[in-house]
């Protein structure tokens, strides 16, 4: 049937008539087919209604893939495309719908978003490893009672539950040409077992078999082999080629593409930009503290986060071969060891095999009593040491994860006691990462600081780039009520001007005063030290003079002073590599009290491992502890490496500690658990050699029972394995890491719980969806245009910031033809100024 199209109209306005509902305010970034880019500036601030959307858009059938970026209040949306109008109408009412509808949505309990997990690299099948040794204790423990089972059903088990020891002794003789304790506890537990005396030897079984488990459980459960560049980037890329817009695997991309990036988006690769300009944060892969502007020609790496604007870029290097991809082979390149907790029963122990089989051969032969010479070879310190050691690492494992440090393996306990020298990245980890307010410096006595404040913070709102953000934030921790704009621009990379209280607003950079004419030399005579030290500059002015200028900078973490000062305390040295500019380096170092000397300002990944294998290299034992791309090769040649929750996700795989609570303190309670556990482990070795060392004695010159014998040796075993729970109590001088609120944080967070109470029986708010729809035929290619409700062309809008984004939507007619739809968007003040398109395809 051939149709006309009409398309006077195209307006969705979704209205909230729920008292509960809360209005949600929102931007289509960008829209190709199959992909919606969304910004929702509550992402940056409010983690529940992350949960909740996530759970709400895992709901809708036709979505395959949520991506939310918090820092840049980003939501990507994948879902499955189907080219017609009425397809596409549904996608965006279901998807709209549920993002003001989040708020209200009841999560339930034990939901992660997550897919099953795949099996641990490090997870240990305990019916194969101990269940013969178990049936053995089982089966032995029956026959001492009385039960009728056959001997050589208890030998039987018995000798197959002891086949690994066989092994372990086996490999040793054939490998190492060495007697180790496997061979002397294989040698007893077949002694005893061929005598007929079944208890002993499945009981030796079972603590040998038990302990070699819990070591074993020390592993580290992922390596660091697996990880590459292209794990911390988008999967997917939308480039320009042959004049039309693809969503590629970033995998795919290559050297010549022309690549799409937006906000929100990590750059896919190393290159050159050929249109726009835009926001980058660094700071991950240069330490650089404060967010750059890259204009056309500028070089962008790959990794760095787009926090404001569009650009083009010209892809240069992709993968591996950009500055990203060479740290992270220069950390694969690092040494791997063994992240099992050293095995001390056989640097103890297996020095004492030879000279008790001499001994308990000797005692054999001259007294003519084969069961003096068992009960020697029983008494043997391997196996108390085997149980208690991976006990005692696996406790304080146990307690630093209970309170927000995980520590990956046993290794990383025993390197972290003995470390003599830490090693700090700046960016994000001394100091927060993201930008605060100093101080207000005045240029016109007619304001104050707070109202300097105020007017830069309302003609700040709204925008997501880090510095405005500090700015409203900082304007709303003070209690200020900010202004509405009568006019607003934002200029990308310059600053943004506002017209509040009839006068002209100006916020921005040096570059952006200097094109509006506003003279800065009297700033610069009445603070010529604004721009020295660690801070940075941000300039207001009012009708075309400067009224004030804020000072911010990255400042230290609260902890990070504390800290310092009790590493030295504890005698270990502090060092800080940074990738940021000497001035902003030194001034952060004088403010924590670190020595001069230990700086390094201005390094690159390089050289941040140069220092560290200088250190390593000179005698020192190393401890790096950093969150960025550009610090995860120092992290694998460290020692042991320590990072944030909230690192990338290179550093945290690559880091031994990860810091669960974003705090440093972590670090301090990390090492003293470390020292706790060592010294309870040299305990342990004290208290099983000394009570079988003195049956040793004993038993050359007197007659000493097998029984006995395994009594002292297993009960000595016995009491180091309680010993060794010790640190489950956690250090006497560590207080755990906690978050106190005073009575007035209690009361405000009660209320806010309050208002946030979830619609009892999970009754969602409801809507009433207005839609203009237009009707296009499939054989007609036409141009349609956006109009508000009064069928006027939507290039202007009356909302306080003024924003506006151009998204083209495309739908192929299936006869091939094209229809376009030119969608302007805007950052709305409400929830009905959020206008986009709804097409229906007529019959």
């Amino acid at each position: 049937m051939k149709v006309t199209a009409v398309a006077d109209k195209l307006v969705i306005s979704v209205e909230a008539h729920s008292s509960q509902a809360e209005n949600i305010h929102y931007q289509v970034v960008h829209w190709i087919p199959g992909r919606f880019r969304i910004l929702i500036p509550r992402l940056h601030e409010d983690e529940e209604y992350i949960t909740k959307l996530k759970y709400v858009l895992d709901t809708i059938e036709f979505v395959t893939e949520v991506e939310i970026n918090a820092q840049a209040s980003s939501l990507v949306v994948s879902y499955k495309h189907q080219p017609t109008a009425i397809a596409i109408a549904t996608v965006q009412e279901k998807l709209f719908t549920a993002i003001q509808r989040a708020p209200e949505v009841e999560v339930p309990l034990g939901w992660t978003g997550e897919g099953e997990e795949k099996k641990a690299d490090n997870e240990i099948d305990f019916v194969e490893r101990l269940g013969f040794p178990i049936a053995g204790l089982v089966l032995s423990v029956g026959a001492l009672v009385g039960l009728p089972i056959p001997g050589f059903v208890i030998a039987g088990v018995v000798f197959i539950g002891a086949v690994p020891v066989f092994k372990r002794a086996w490999e040793a003789i054939q490998q190492d040409r060495q007697l180790t304790i496997d061979f002397l506890d294989g040698l007893a537990i077949s002694l005893h077992t061929l005598q007929g005396h079944y208890f002993a030897p499945s009981f030796m079984l079972g603590l040998v078999e038990s302990g070699e488990v819990v070591r074993d459980m020390t592993a580290r459960g992922s390596e660091r082999a697996n990880l590459d560049l292209m794990s911390c980037l988008n999967k997917t890329t939308i480039v320009i080629r042959d004049g039309q817009e693809l969503e590629i695997e970033t995998k795919d991309v290559v050297v010549g593409d022309h690549v799409l990036v937006y906000p929100g988006d990590q750059v896919p690769v190393d290159g050159i930009i050929l249109t726009g300009t835009g926001i980058l944060d660094q700071c991950k892969l240069t330490g650089e503290s404060v967010p750059v502007t890259r204009r056309e020609g500028d070089e962008v790496f790959a990794s760095t986060l787009l926090v404001d604007g569009n650009l083009t870029i010209l892809a240069e290097r992709t993968g591996n071969n950009t500055r990203a991809g060479v740290i992270v082979n220069l950390m694969q390149a690092a040494p791997v060891h063994d992240t099992r907790v050293e095995n001390y029963a056989a640097t103890v122990a297996n020095q004492f095999v030879i000279p008790t089989l001499l001994i308990a051969g000797g005692v054999g032969l001259a007294s003519g009593n084969m069961n003096r010479a068992v009960a020697l070879l029983t008494l043997d310190f391997g196996t108390g040491i085997r149980v208690s050691v991976p006990t005692t690492i696996l406790s304080v494992l146990t307690y630093a994860a209970r309170n927000g440090v995980l520590i990956r393996s046993g290794r990383a306990i025993e390197i972290l006691a003995t470390i003599d020298t830490v090693v700090f990245d700046k960016t994000g980890t001394l100091t927060i990462g993201h930008a605060g307010v100093n101080d207000i410096d005045i240029m016109d006595d007619r304001f104050t600081k707070d109202e300097v404040l105020c007017l830069a913070a309302t003609a700040e709102q709204g925008l997501t780039h880090p510095i405005a953000e500090a700015i409203v934030h900082n304007a709303r921790d003070k209690g200020l009520v900010l202004k509405e704009c009568e006019d607003w621009e934002y200029r990308v990379g310059l600053g943004a001007a506002a017209k509040i209280d009839g006068m002209q607003i100006i916020v921005g950079s040096p570059r952006f005063m200097t094109q509006e004419n506003v003279d800065l030399d009297e700033y610069d005579r009445c603070y010529p030290d604004a721009k020295s030290g660690g801070q940075s500059l941000v300039y207001v002015a009012g009708d075309g003079k400067l009224i004030g200028v804020i000072r911010y900078s990255d400042p230290p973490r609260e902890e990070s002073k504390a800290v310092i000062k009790e590493l030295k305390e504890m005698g270990i040295n502090a060092y800080m590599l940074s990738g940021d500019v000497t001035r902003v380096a030194r001034s952060i170092a004088g403010n924590l009290g670190m020595n001069p000397d230990n700086i390094y300002a201005e390094a690159f990944p390089e050289k941040k491992v140069e220092v560290v294998k200088g250190l390593h290299d000179s005698g020192k034992t190393v401890a790096f502890c950093g969150d960025g791309i550009n610090d995860s090769a120092a992290l694998a040649y460290a020692d042991v490496s320590i990072s944030f929750a909230g690192a990338t996700d290179i550093a945290r795989e690559t880091a031994d500690v990860v810091l669960m609570e974003d705090d440093l303190r972590g670090l301090i309670m990390a090492v003293k658990c470390a020292r706790q556990a060592m010294d309870i482990i040299w305990q342990n070795t004290a208290i099983v050699a000394i009570p079988n060392l003195g049956a040793l004695l004993s038993g050359i010159f007197f007659a000493l029972d097998p029984i006995l014998a395994v009594v002292i040796n297993n009960g000595t075993a016995i009491l180091a394995e309680l010993n060794g729970l010790r640190p489950l109590m956690g250090p006497s001088d560590v207080t755990p890491l906690g978050h106190t609120l005073s009575a007035a944080e209690i009361a405000e967070e009660e209320n806010r719980l309050h208002q946030h109470q979830p619609v009892s029986n999970q009754v969602l708010p409801t809507y009433d969806v207005k839609v203009e729809e237009v009707f296009v035929s499939s054989e007609l290619q036409s141009e349609v245009k956006l109009a508000d409700s009064n069928g006027h062309s939507n290039h202007e809008n009356s909302n306080s910031n003024g924003h506006k984004e151009d998204t083209t939507i495309t739908l192929n007619g299936a006869n091939g033809s094209q229809v376009k739809s030119q969608l302007t968007t805007v950052k709305a003040a409400k929830p009905s100024d959020n206008k986009t398109v709804q097409l229906k395809q007529s019959e």
